[in-house]
């Protein structure tokens, strides 16, 4: 009969590979949007880590100590690409897990900055050098913060049209069936779940905003082009302030006679903070304020999330442009 300490290198052998295949995956993100996503597929099995704290730009972020332990210790890392998070291509380099750059996916639909917004059914090719001097005349970038934003970049804000969305879970289901084979089925089963949440939301975001189309509005960050394509709406103009710099008097003056023009209109500002320039800009003018949010702040890492950041940017947009 074997000794009771010649089976213990057995039994525990056999118990480490046992709690391995339990273990699930570890998937983290650089910013909370692919965090929702990733819940909804994940969703019964785990909960995905996201990079960035609430508030926090993922254009310019300093990486703590924990944020690089993270990077590191992650099976799995999903990231929009170096259009967006400019601080993460060196940190992922030489990581053992996959990393993958979202804006890379085959199939997705891609903006740049200054395209013109056009439906579905129509085809993708040069506009008319009329529509153009229009699109051009309707932007106002003021002291614009980066170079992210230039005319012909890469638009980043991706996720804000769920047909994206639907793409990126189903990338991260396969990615996940391979990681963690025991539970593809799940994964699956979930990203059909997510699919026809999203079908059923489409539906009722057409309805909610097509009333909506043609109502003036203003943004100070351009973040929301990919969900205003999908839902036929186009912003008035842009006021891209430098959060560091404020504008000079000239630039003010401009941006008052832009919204006098509008007449009664929105100006939609991001959370957490509103920007100091907004009173002096609507003092006694027919302006309302309110807040879209492209980064879904507050928002926990519950399976059905990522369509709540999509219903809060429709009830952000309808709570106001309704007033008009």
């Amino acid at each position: 009969m074997p000794r009771l300490s010649s089976l213990l290198p057995a039994v525990t052998l056999t118990w480490l590979v046992a709690a391995s295949a339990f273990a699930e995956p570890r998937v983290l993100t650089s910013i909370k949007p692919l965090q929702l996503i990733a819940a909804a597929v994940q969703d019964g099995v785990g909960t995905p880590d996201v990079l960035l704290p609430a508030g926090a730009s993922p254009h310019h972020y300093t990486l703590r100590p924990s944020d690089l332990r993270q990077v590191k210790e992650a099976d799995l890392v999903y990231w929009i690409g170096p259009d967006l998070e400019g601080f993460l291509p060196t940190v992922l380099e030489g990581r053992k897990g996959k990393s993958v750059a979202v804006q890379d996916m085959q199939g997705l639909h891609l903006r740049h900055f200054g395209e013109e917004h056009r439906h579905d059914d129509e085809p993708v090719g040069d506009q008319s050098e009329g529509h153009d001097a229009k699109e051009q005349a309707t932007e106002l970038q003021v002291d614009n913060h980066d170079q992210l934003h230039r005319p012909g970049a890469l638009d980043a804000h991706l996720w804000l049209r769920p047909e994206n969305a639907r793409l990126i879970a189903k990338h991260m289901a396969s990615d996940l069936a391979l990681v963690d084979p025991g539970n593809a089925a799940r994964y699956q089963a979930n990203l059909d779940a997510f699919e026809q949440r999203l079908k059923t939301l489409d539906i009722k975001l057409k309805a909610r905003l097509k009333p909506l189309e043609g109502k003036p509005f203003f943004v100070f960050h351009q973040a929301f082009d990919y969900f205003e394509e999908a839902y036929g709406l186009q912003h008035t103009g842009v006021f891209a302030i430098n959060a560091e710099v404020p504008p000079g008097a000239r630039h003010v003056a401009e941006m008052r006679e832009r919204l006098k023009a509008a007449g009664p209109t929105c100006i939609f500002s991001e959370p957490p903070m509103r920007p100091r320039l907004a009173q002096t800009l609507s003092d006694g003018l027919p302006v309302h304020f309110a807040e879209l949010d492209a980064l879904g702040f507050g928002l926990k890492p519950l399976s059905n999330n990522y369509e709540q950041l999509l219903m809060n940017l429709s009830d952000g947009l309808a709570g106001c442009l309704d007033q008009l």
